[in-house]
């Protein structure tokens, strides 16, 4: 496997970071997930526009330019022959001291990542998670924005440990209020009598690209959709229900905390969705 890293194109056993770039020590950095479908990158631009945004966010000089960053993500897939894949981008704060001053980390690091991920066996695409809602909170966005997509997951982590002490493999996490923030690792909708909701991202959600996908599809299935403060009760007893990412795509989900969501089965909506999407990231994005 080739990787991109910091200028060069190296084998997997080379792409060496310092134990002192402030990305290891302290999580210090952006990154996106990016899948190429047939060797189209799905909506790459806007994965891109979102990783310069999480980085001024938290003052990181980007190293490359959005036309160069394009460019090594689409040499990375090809040089490693995929047409199917998916894509880590990371940019780091790069090398600094045992200190937090981020001052002193002289420049940058980026390396790009193209492999395979199948978050989930295809048994649970086919009739759908069974879920729980843990008992770690997602950390307010007044003190780590969520639309920053930012190195510091372990918040997620310690939720994906939770969930998997019960059994499941994902899980809702809530906010500081008690209301549904995302998942884990996706961000969350369901169906209530014919219309699509989804938590705000001033509830913690992550403004996920695959996310996004899903509103530009309702206007083309002409499904309401709304953002709105939810309840785990509002998914226990919602019709249908269904995780976004970009490493689980869509996924319908039928069981939350032990109770049945709707028929117990993938629903109607969520199949129209699912097609839709599989239709769309063929098209919409980057040929490399």
């Amino acid at each position: 496997m080739k990787i991109y890293l910091d200028g060069k194109y190296v084998d997997q056993a080379d792409a060496k970071v310092s134990v002192f770039d402030h990305g290891l020590l302290y999580g210090d950095g952006v990154f996106e997930g990016i899948r190429l479908y047939g060797g189209n990158i799905f909506r790459l631009d806007e994965h891109l526009e979102r990783l310069e945004y999480s980085a001024k966010a938290i003052l990181l000089d980007m190293p490359l330019s959005r036309k160069e960053l394009t460019e090594v993500t689409c040499e990375t897939c090809r040089q490693n022959q995929l047409t199917d894949a998916y894509i880590r981008l990371v940019v780091t704060r790069g090398v600094g001291d045992l200190g937090l001053a981020p001052w002193l980390c002289a420049k940058p690091s980026i390396f790009v990542i193209a492999s395979k991920i199948a978050l989930y066996p295809q048994e649970h695409y086919d009739n759908g998670l069974a879920i729980v809602t843990v008992p770690t909170r997602r950390i307010n966005p007044a003190a780590l924005p969520a639309t920053v997509k930012s190195l510091n997951y372990l918040n997620n982590i310690l939720g994906k440990i939770e969930a998997r002490q019960f059994g499941a493999l994902e899980a809702i996490m809530l906010n500081d209020q008690g209301y549904v923030a995302e998942c884990t690792a996706d961000n969350v909708f369901i169906v209530h009598k014919g219309e699509l909701i989804t938590p705000a991202a001033s509830q913690g959600a992550l403004k996920g690209i695959t996310r996004g996908t899903i509103f530009d599809i309702a206007k083309e299935l002409n499904v309401p959709i709304r953002e709105a403060d939810m309840t785990r009760y509002d998914i226990w007893v919602a019709d249908e229900c269904f995780l976004t990412g970009s490493g689980a795509e869509v996924i319908p989900v039928v069981k939350l905390d032990g109770r049945v969501i709707g028929s117990g089965k993938p629903g109607p909506i969520t199949a129209k969705v699912l097609a839709a999407f599989r239709r769309r990231v063929l098209v919409e994005g980057t040929r490399i």
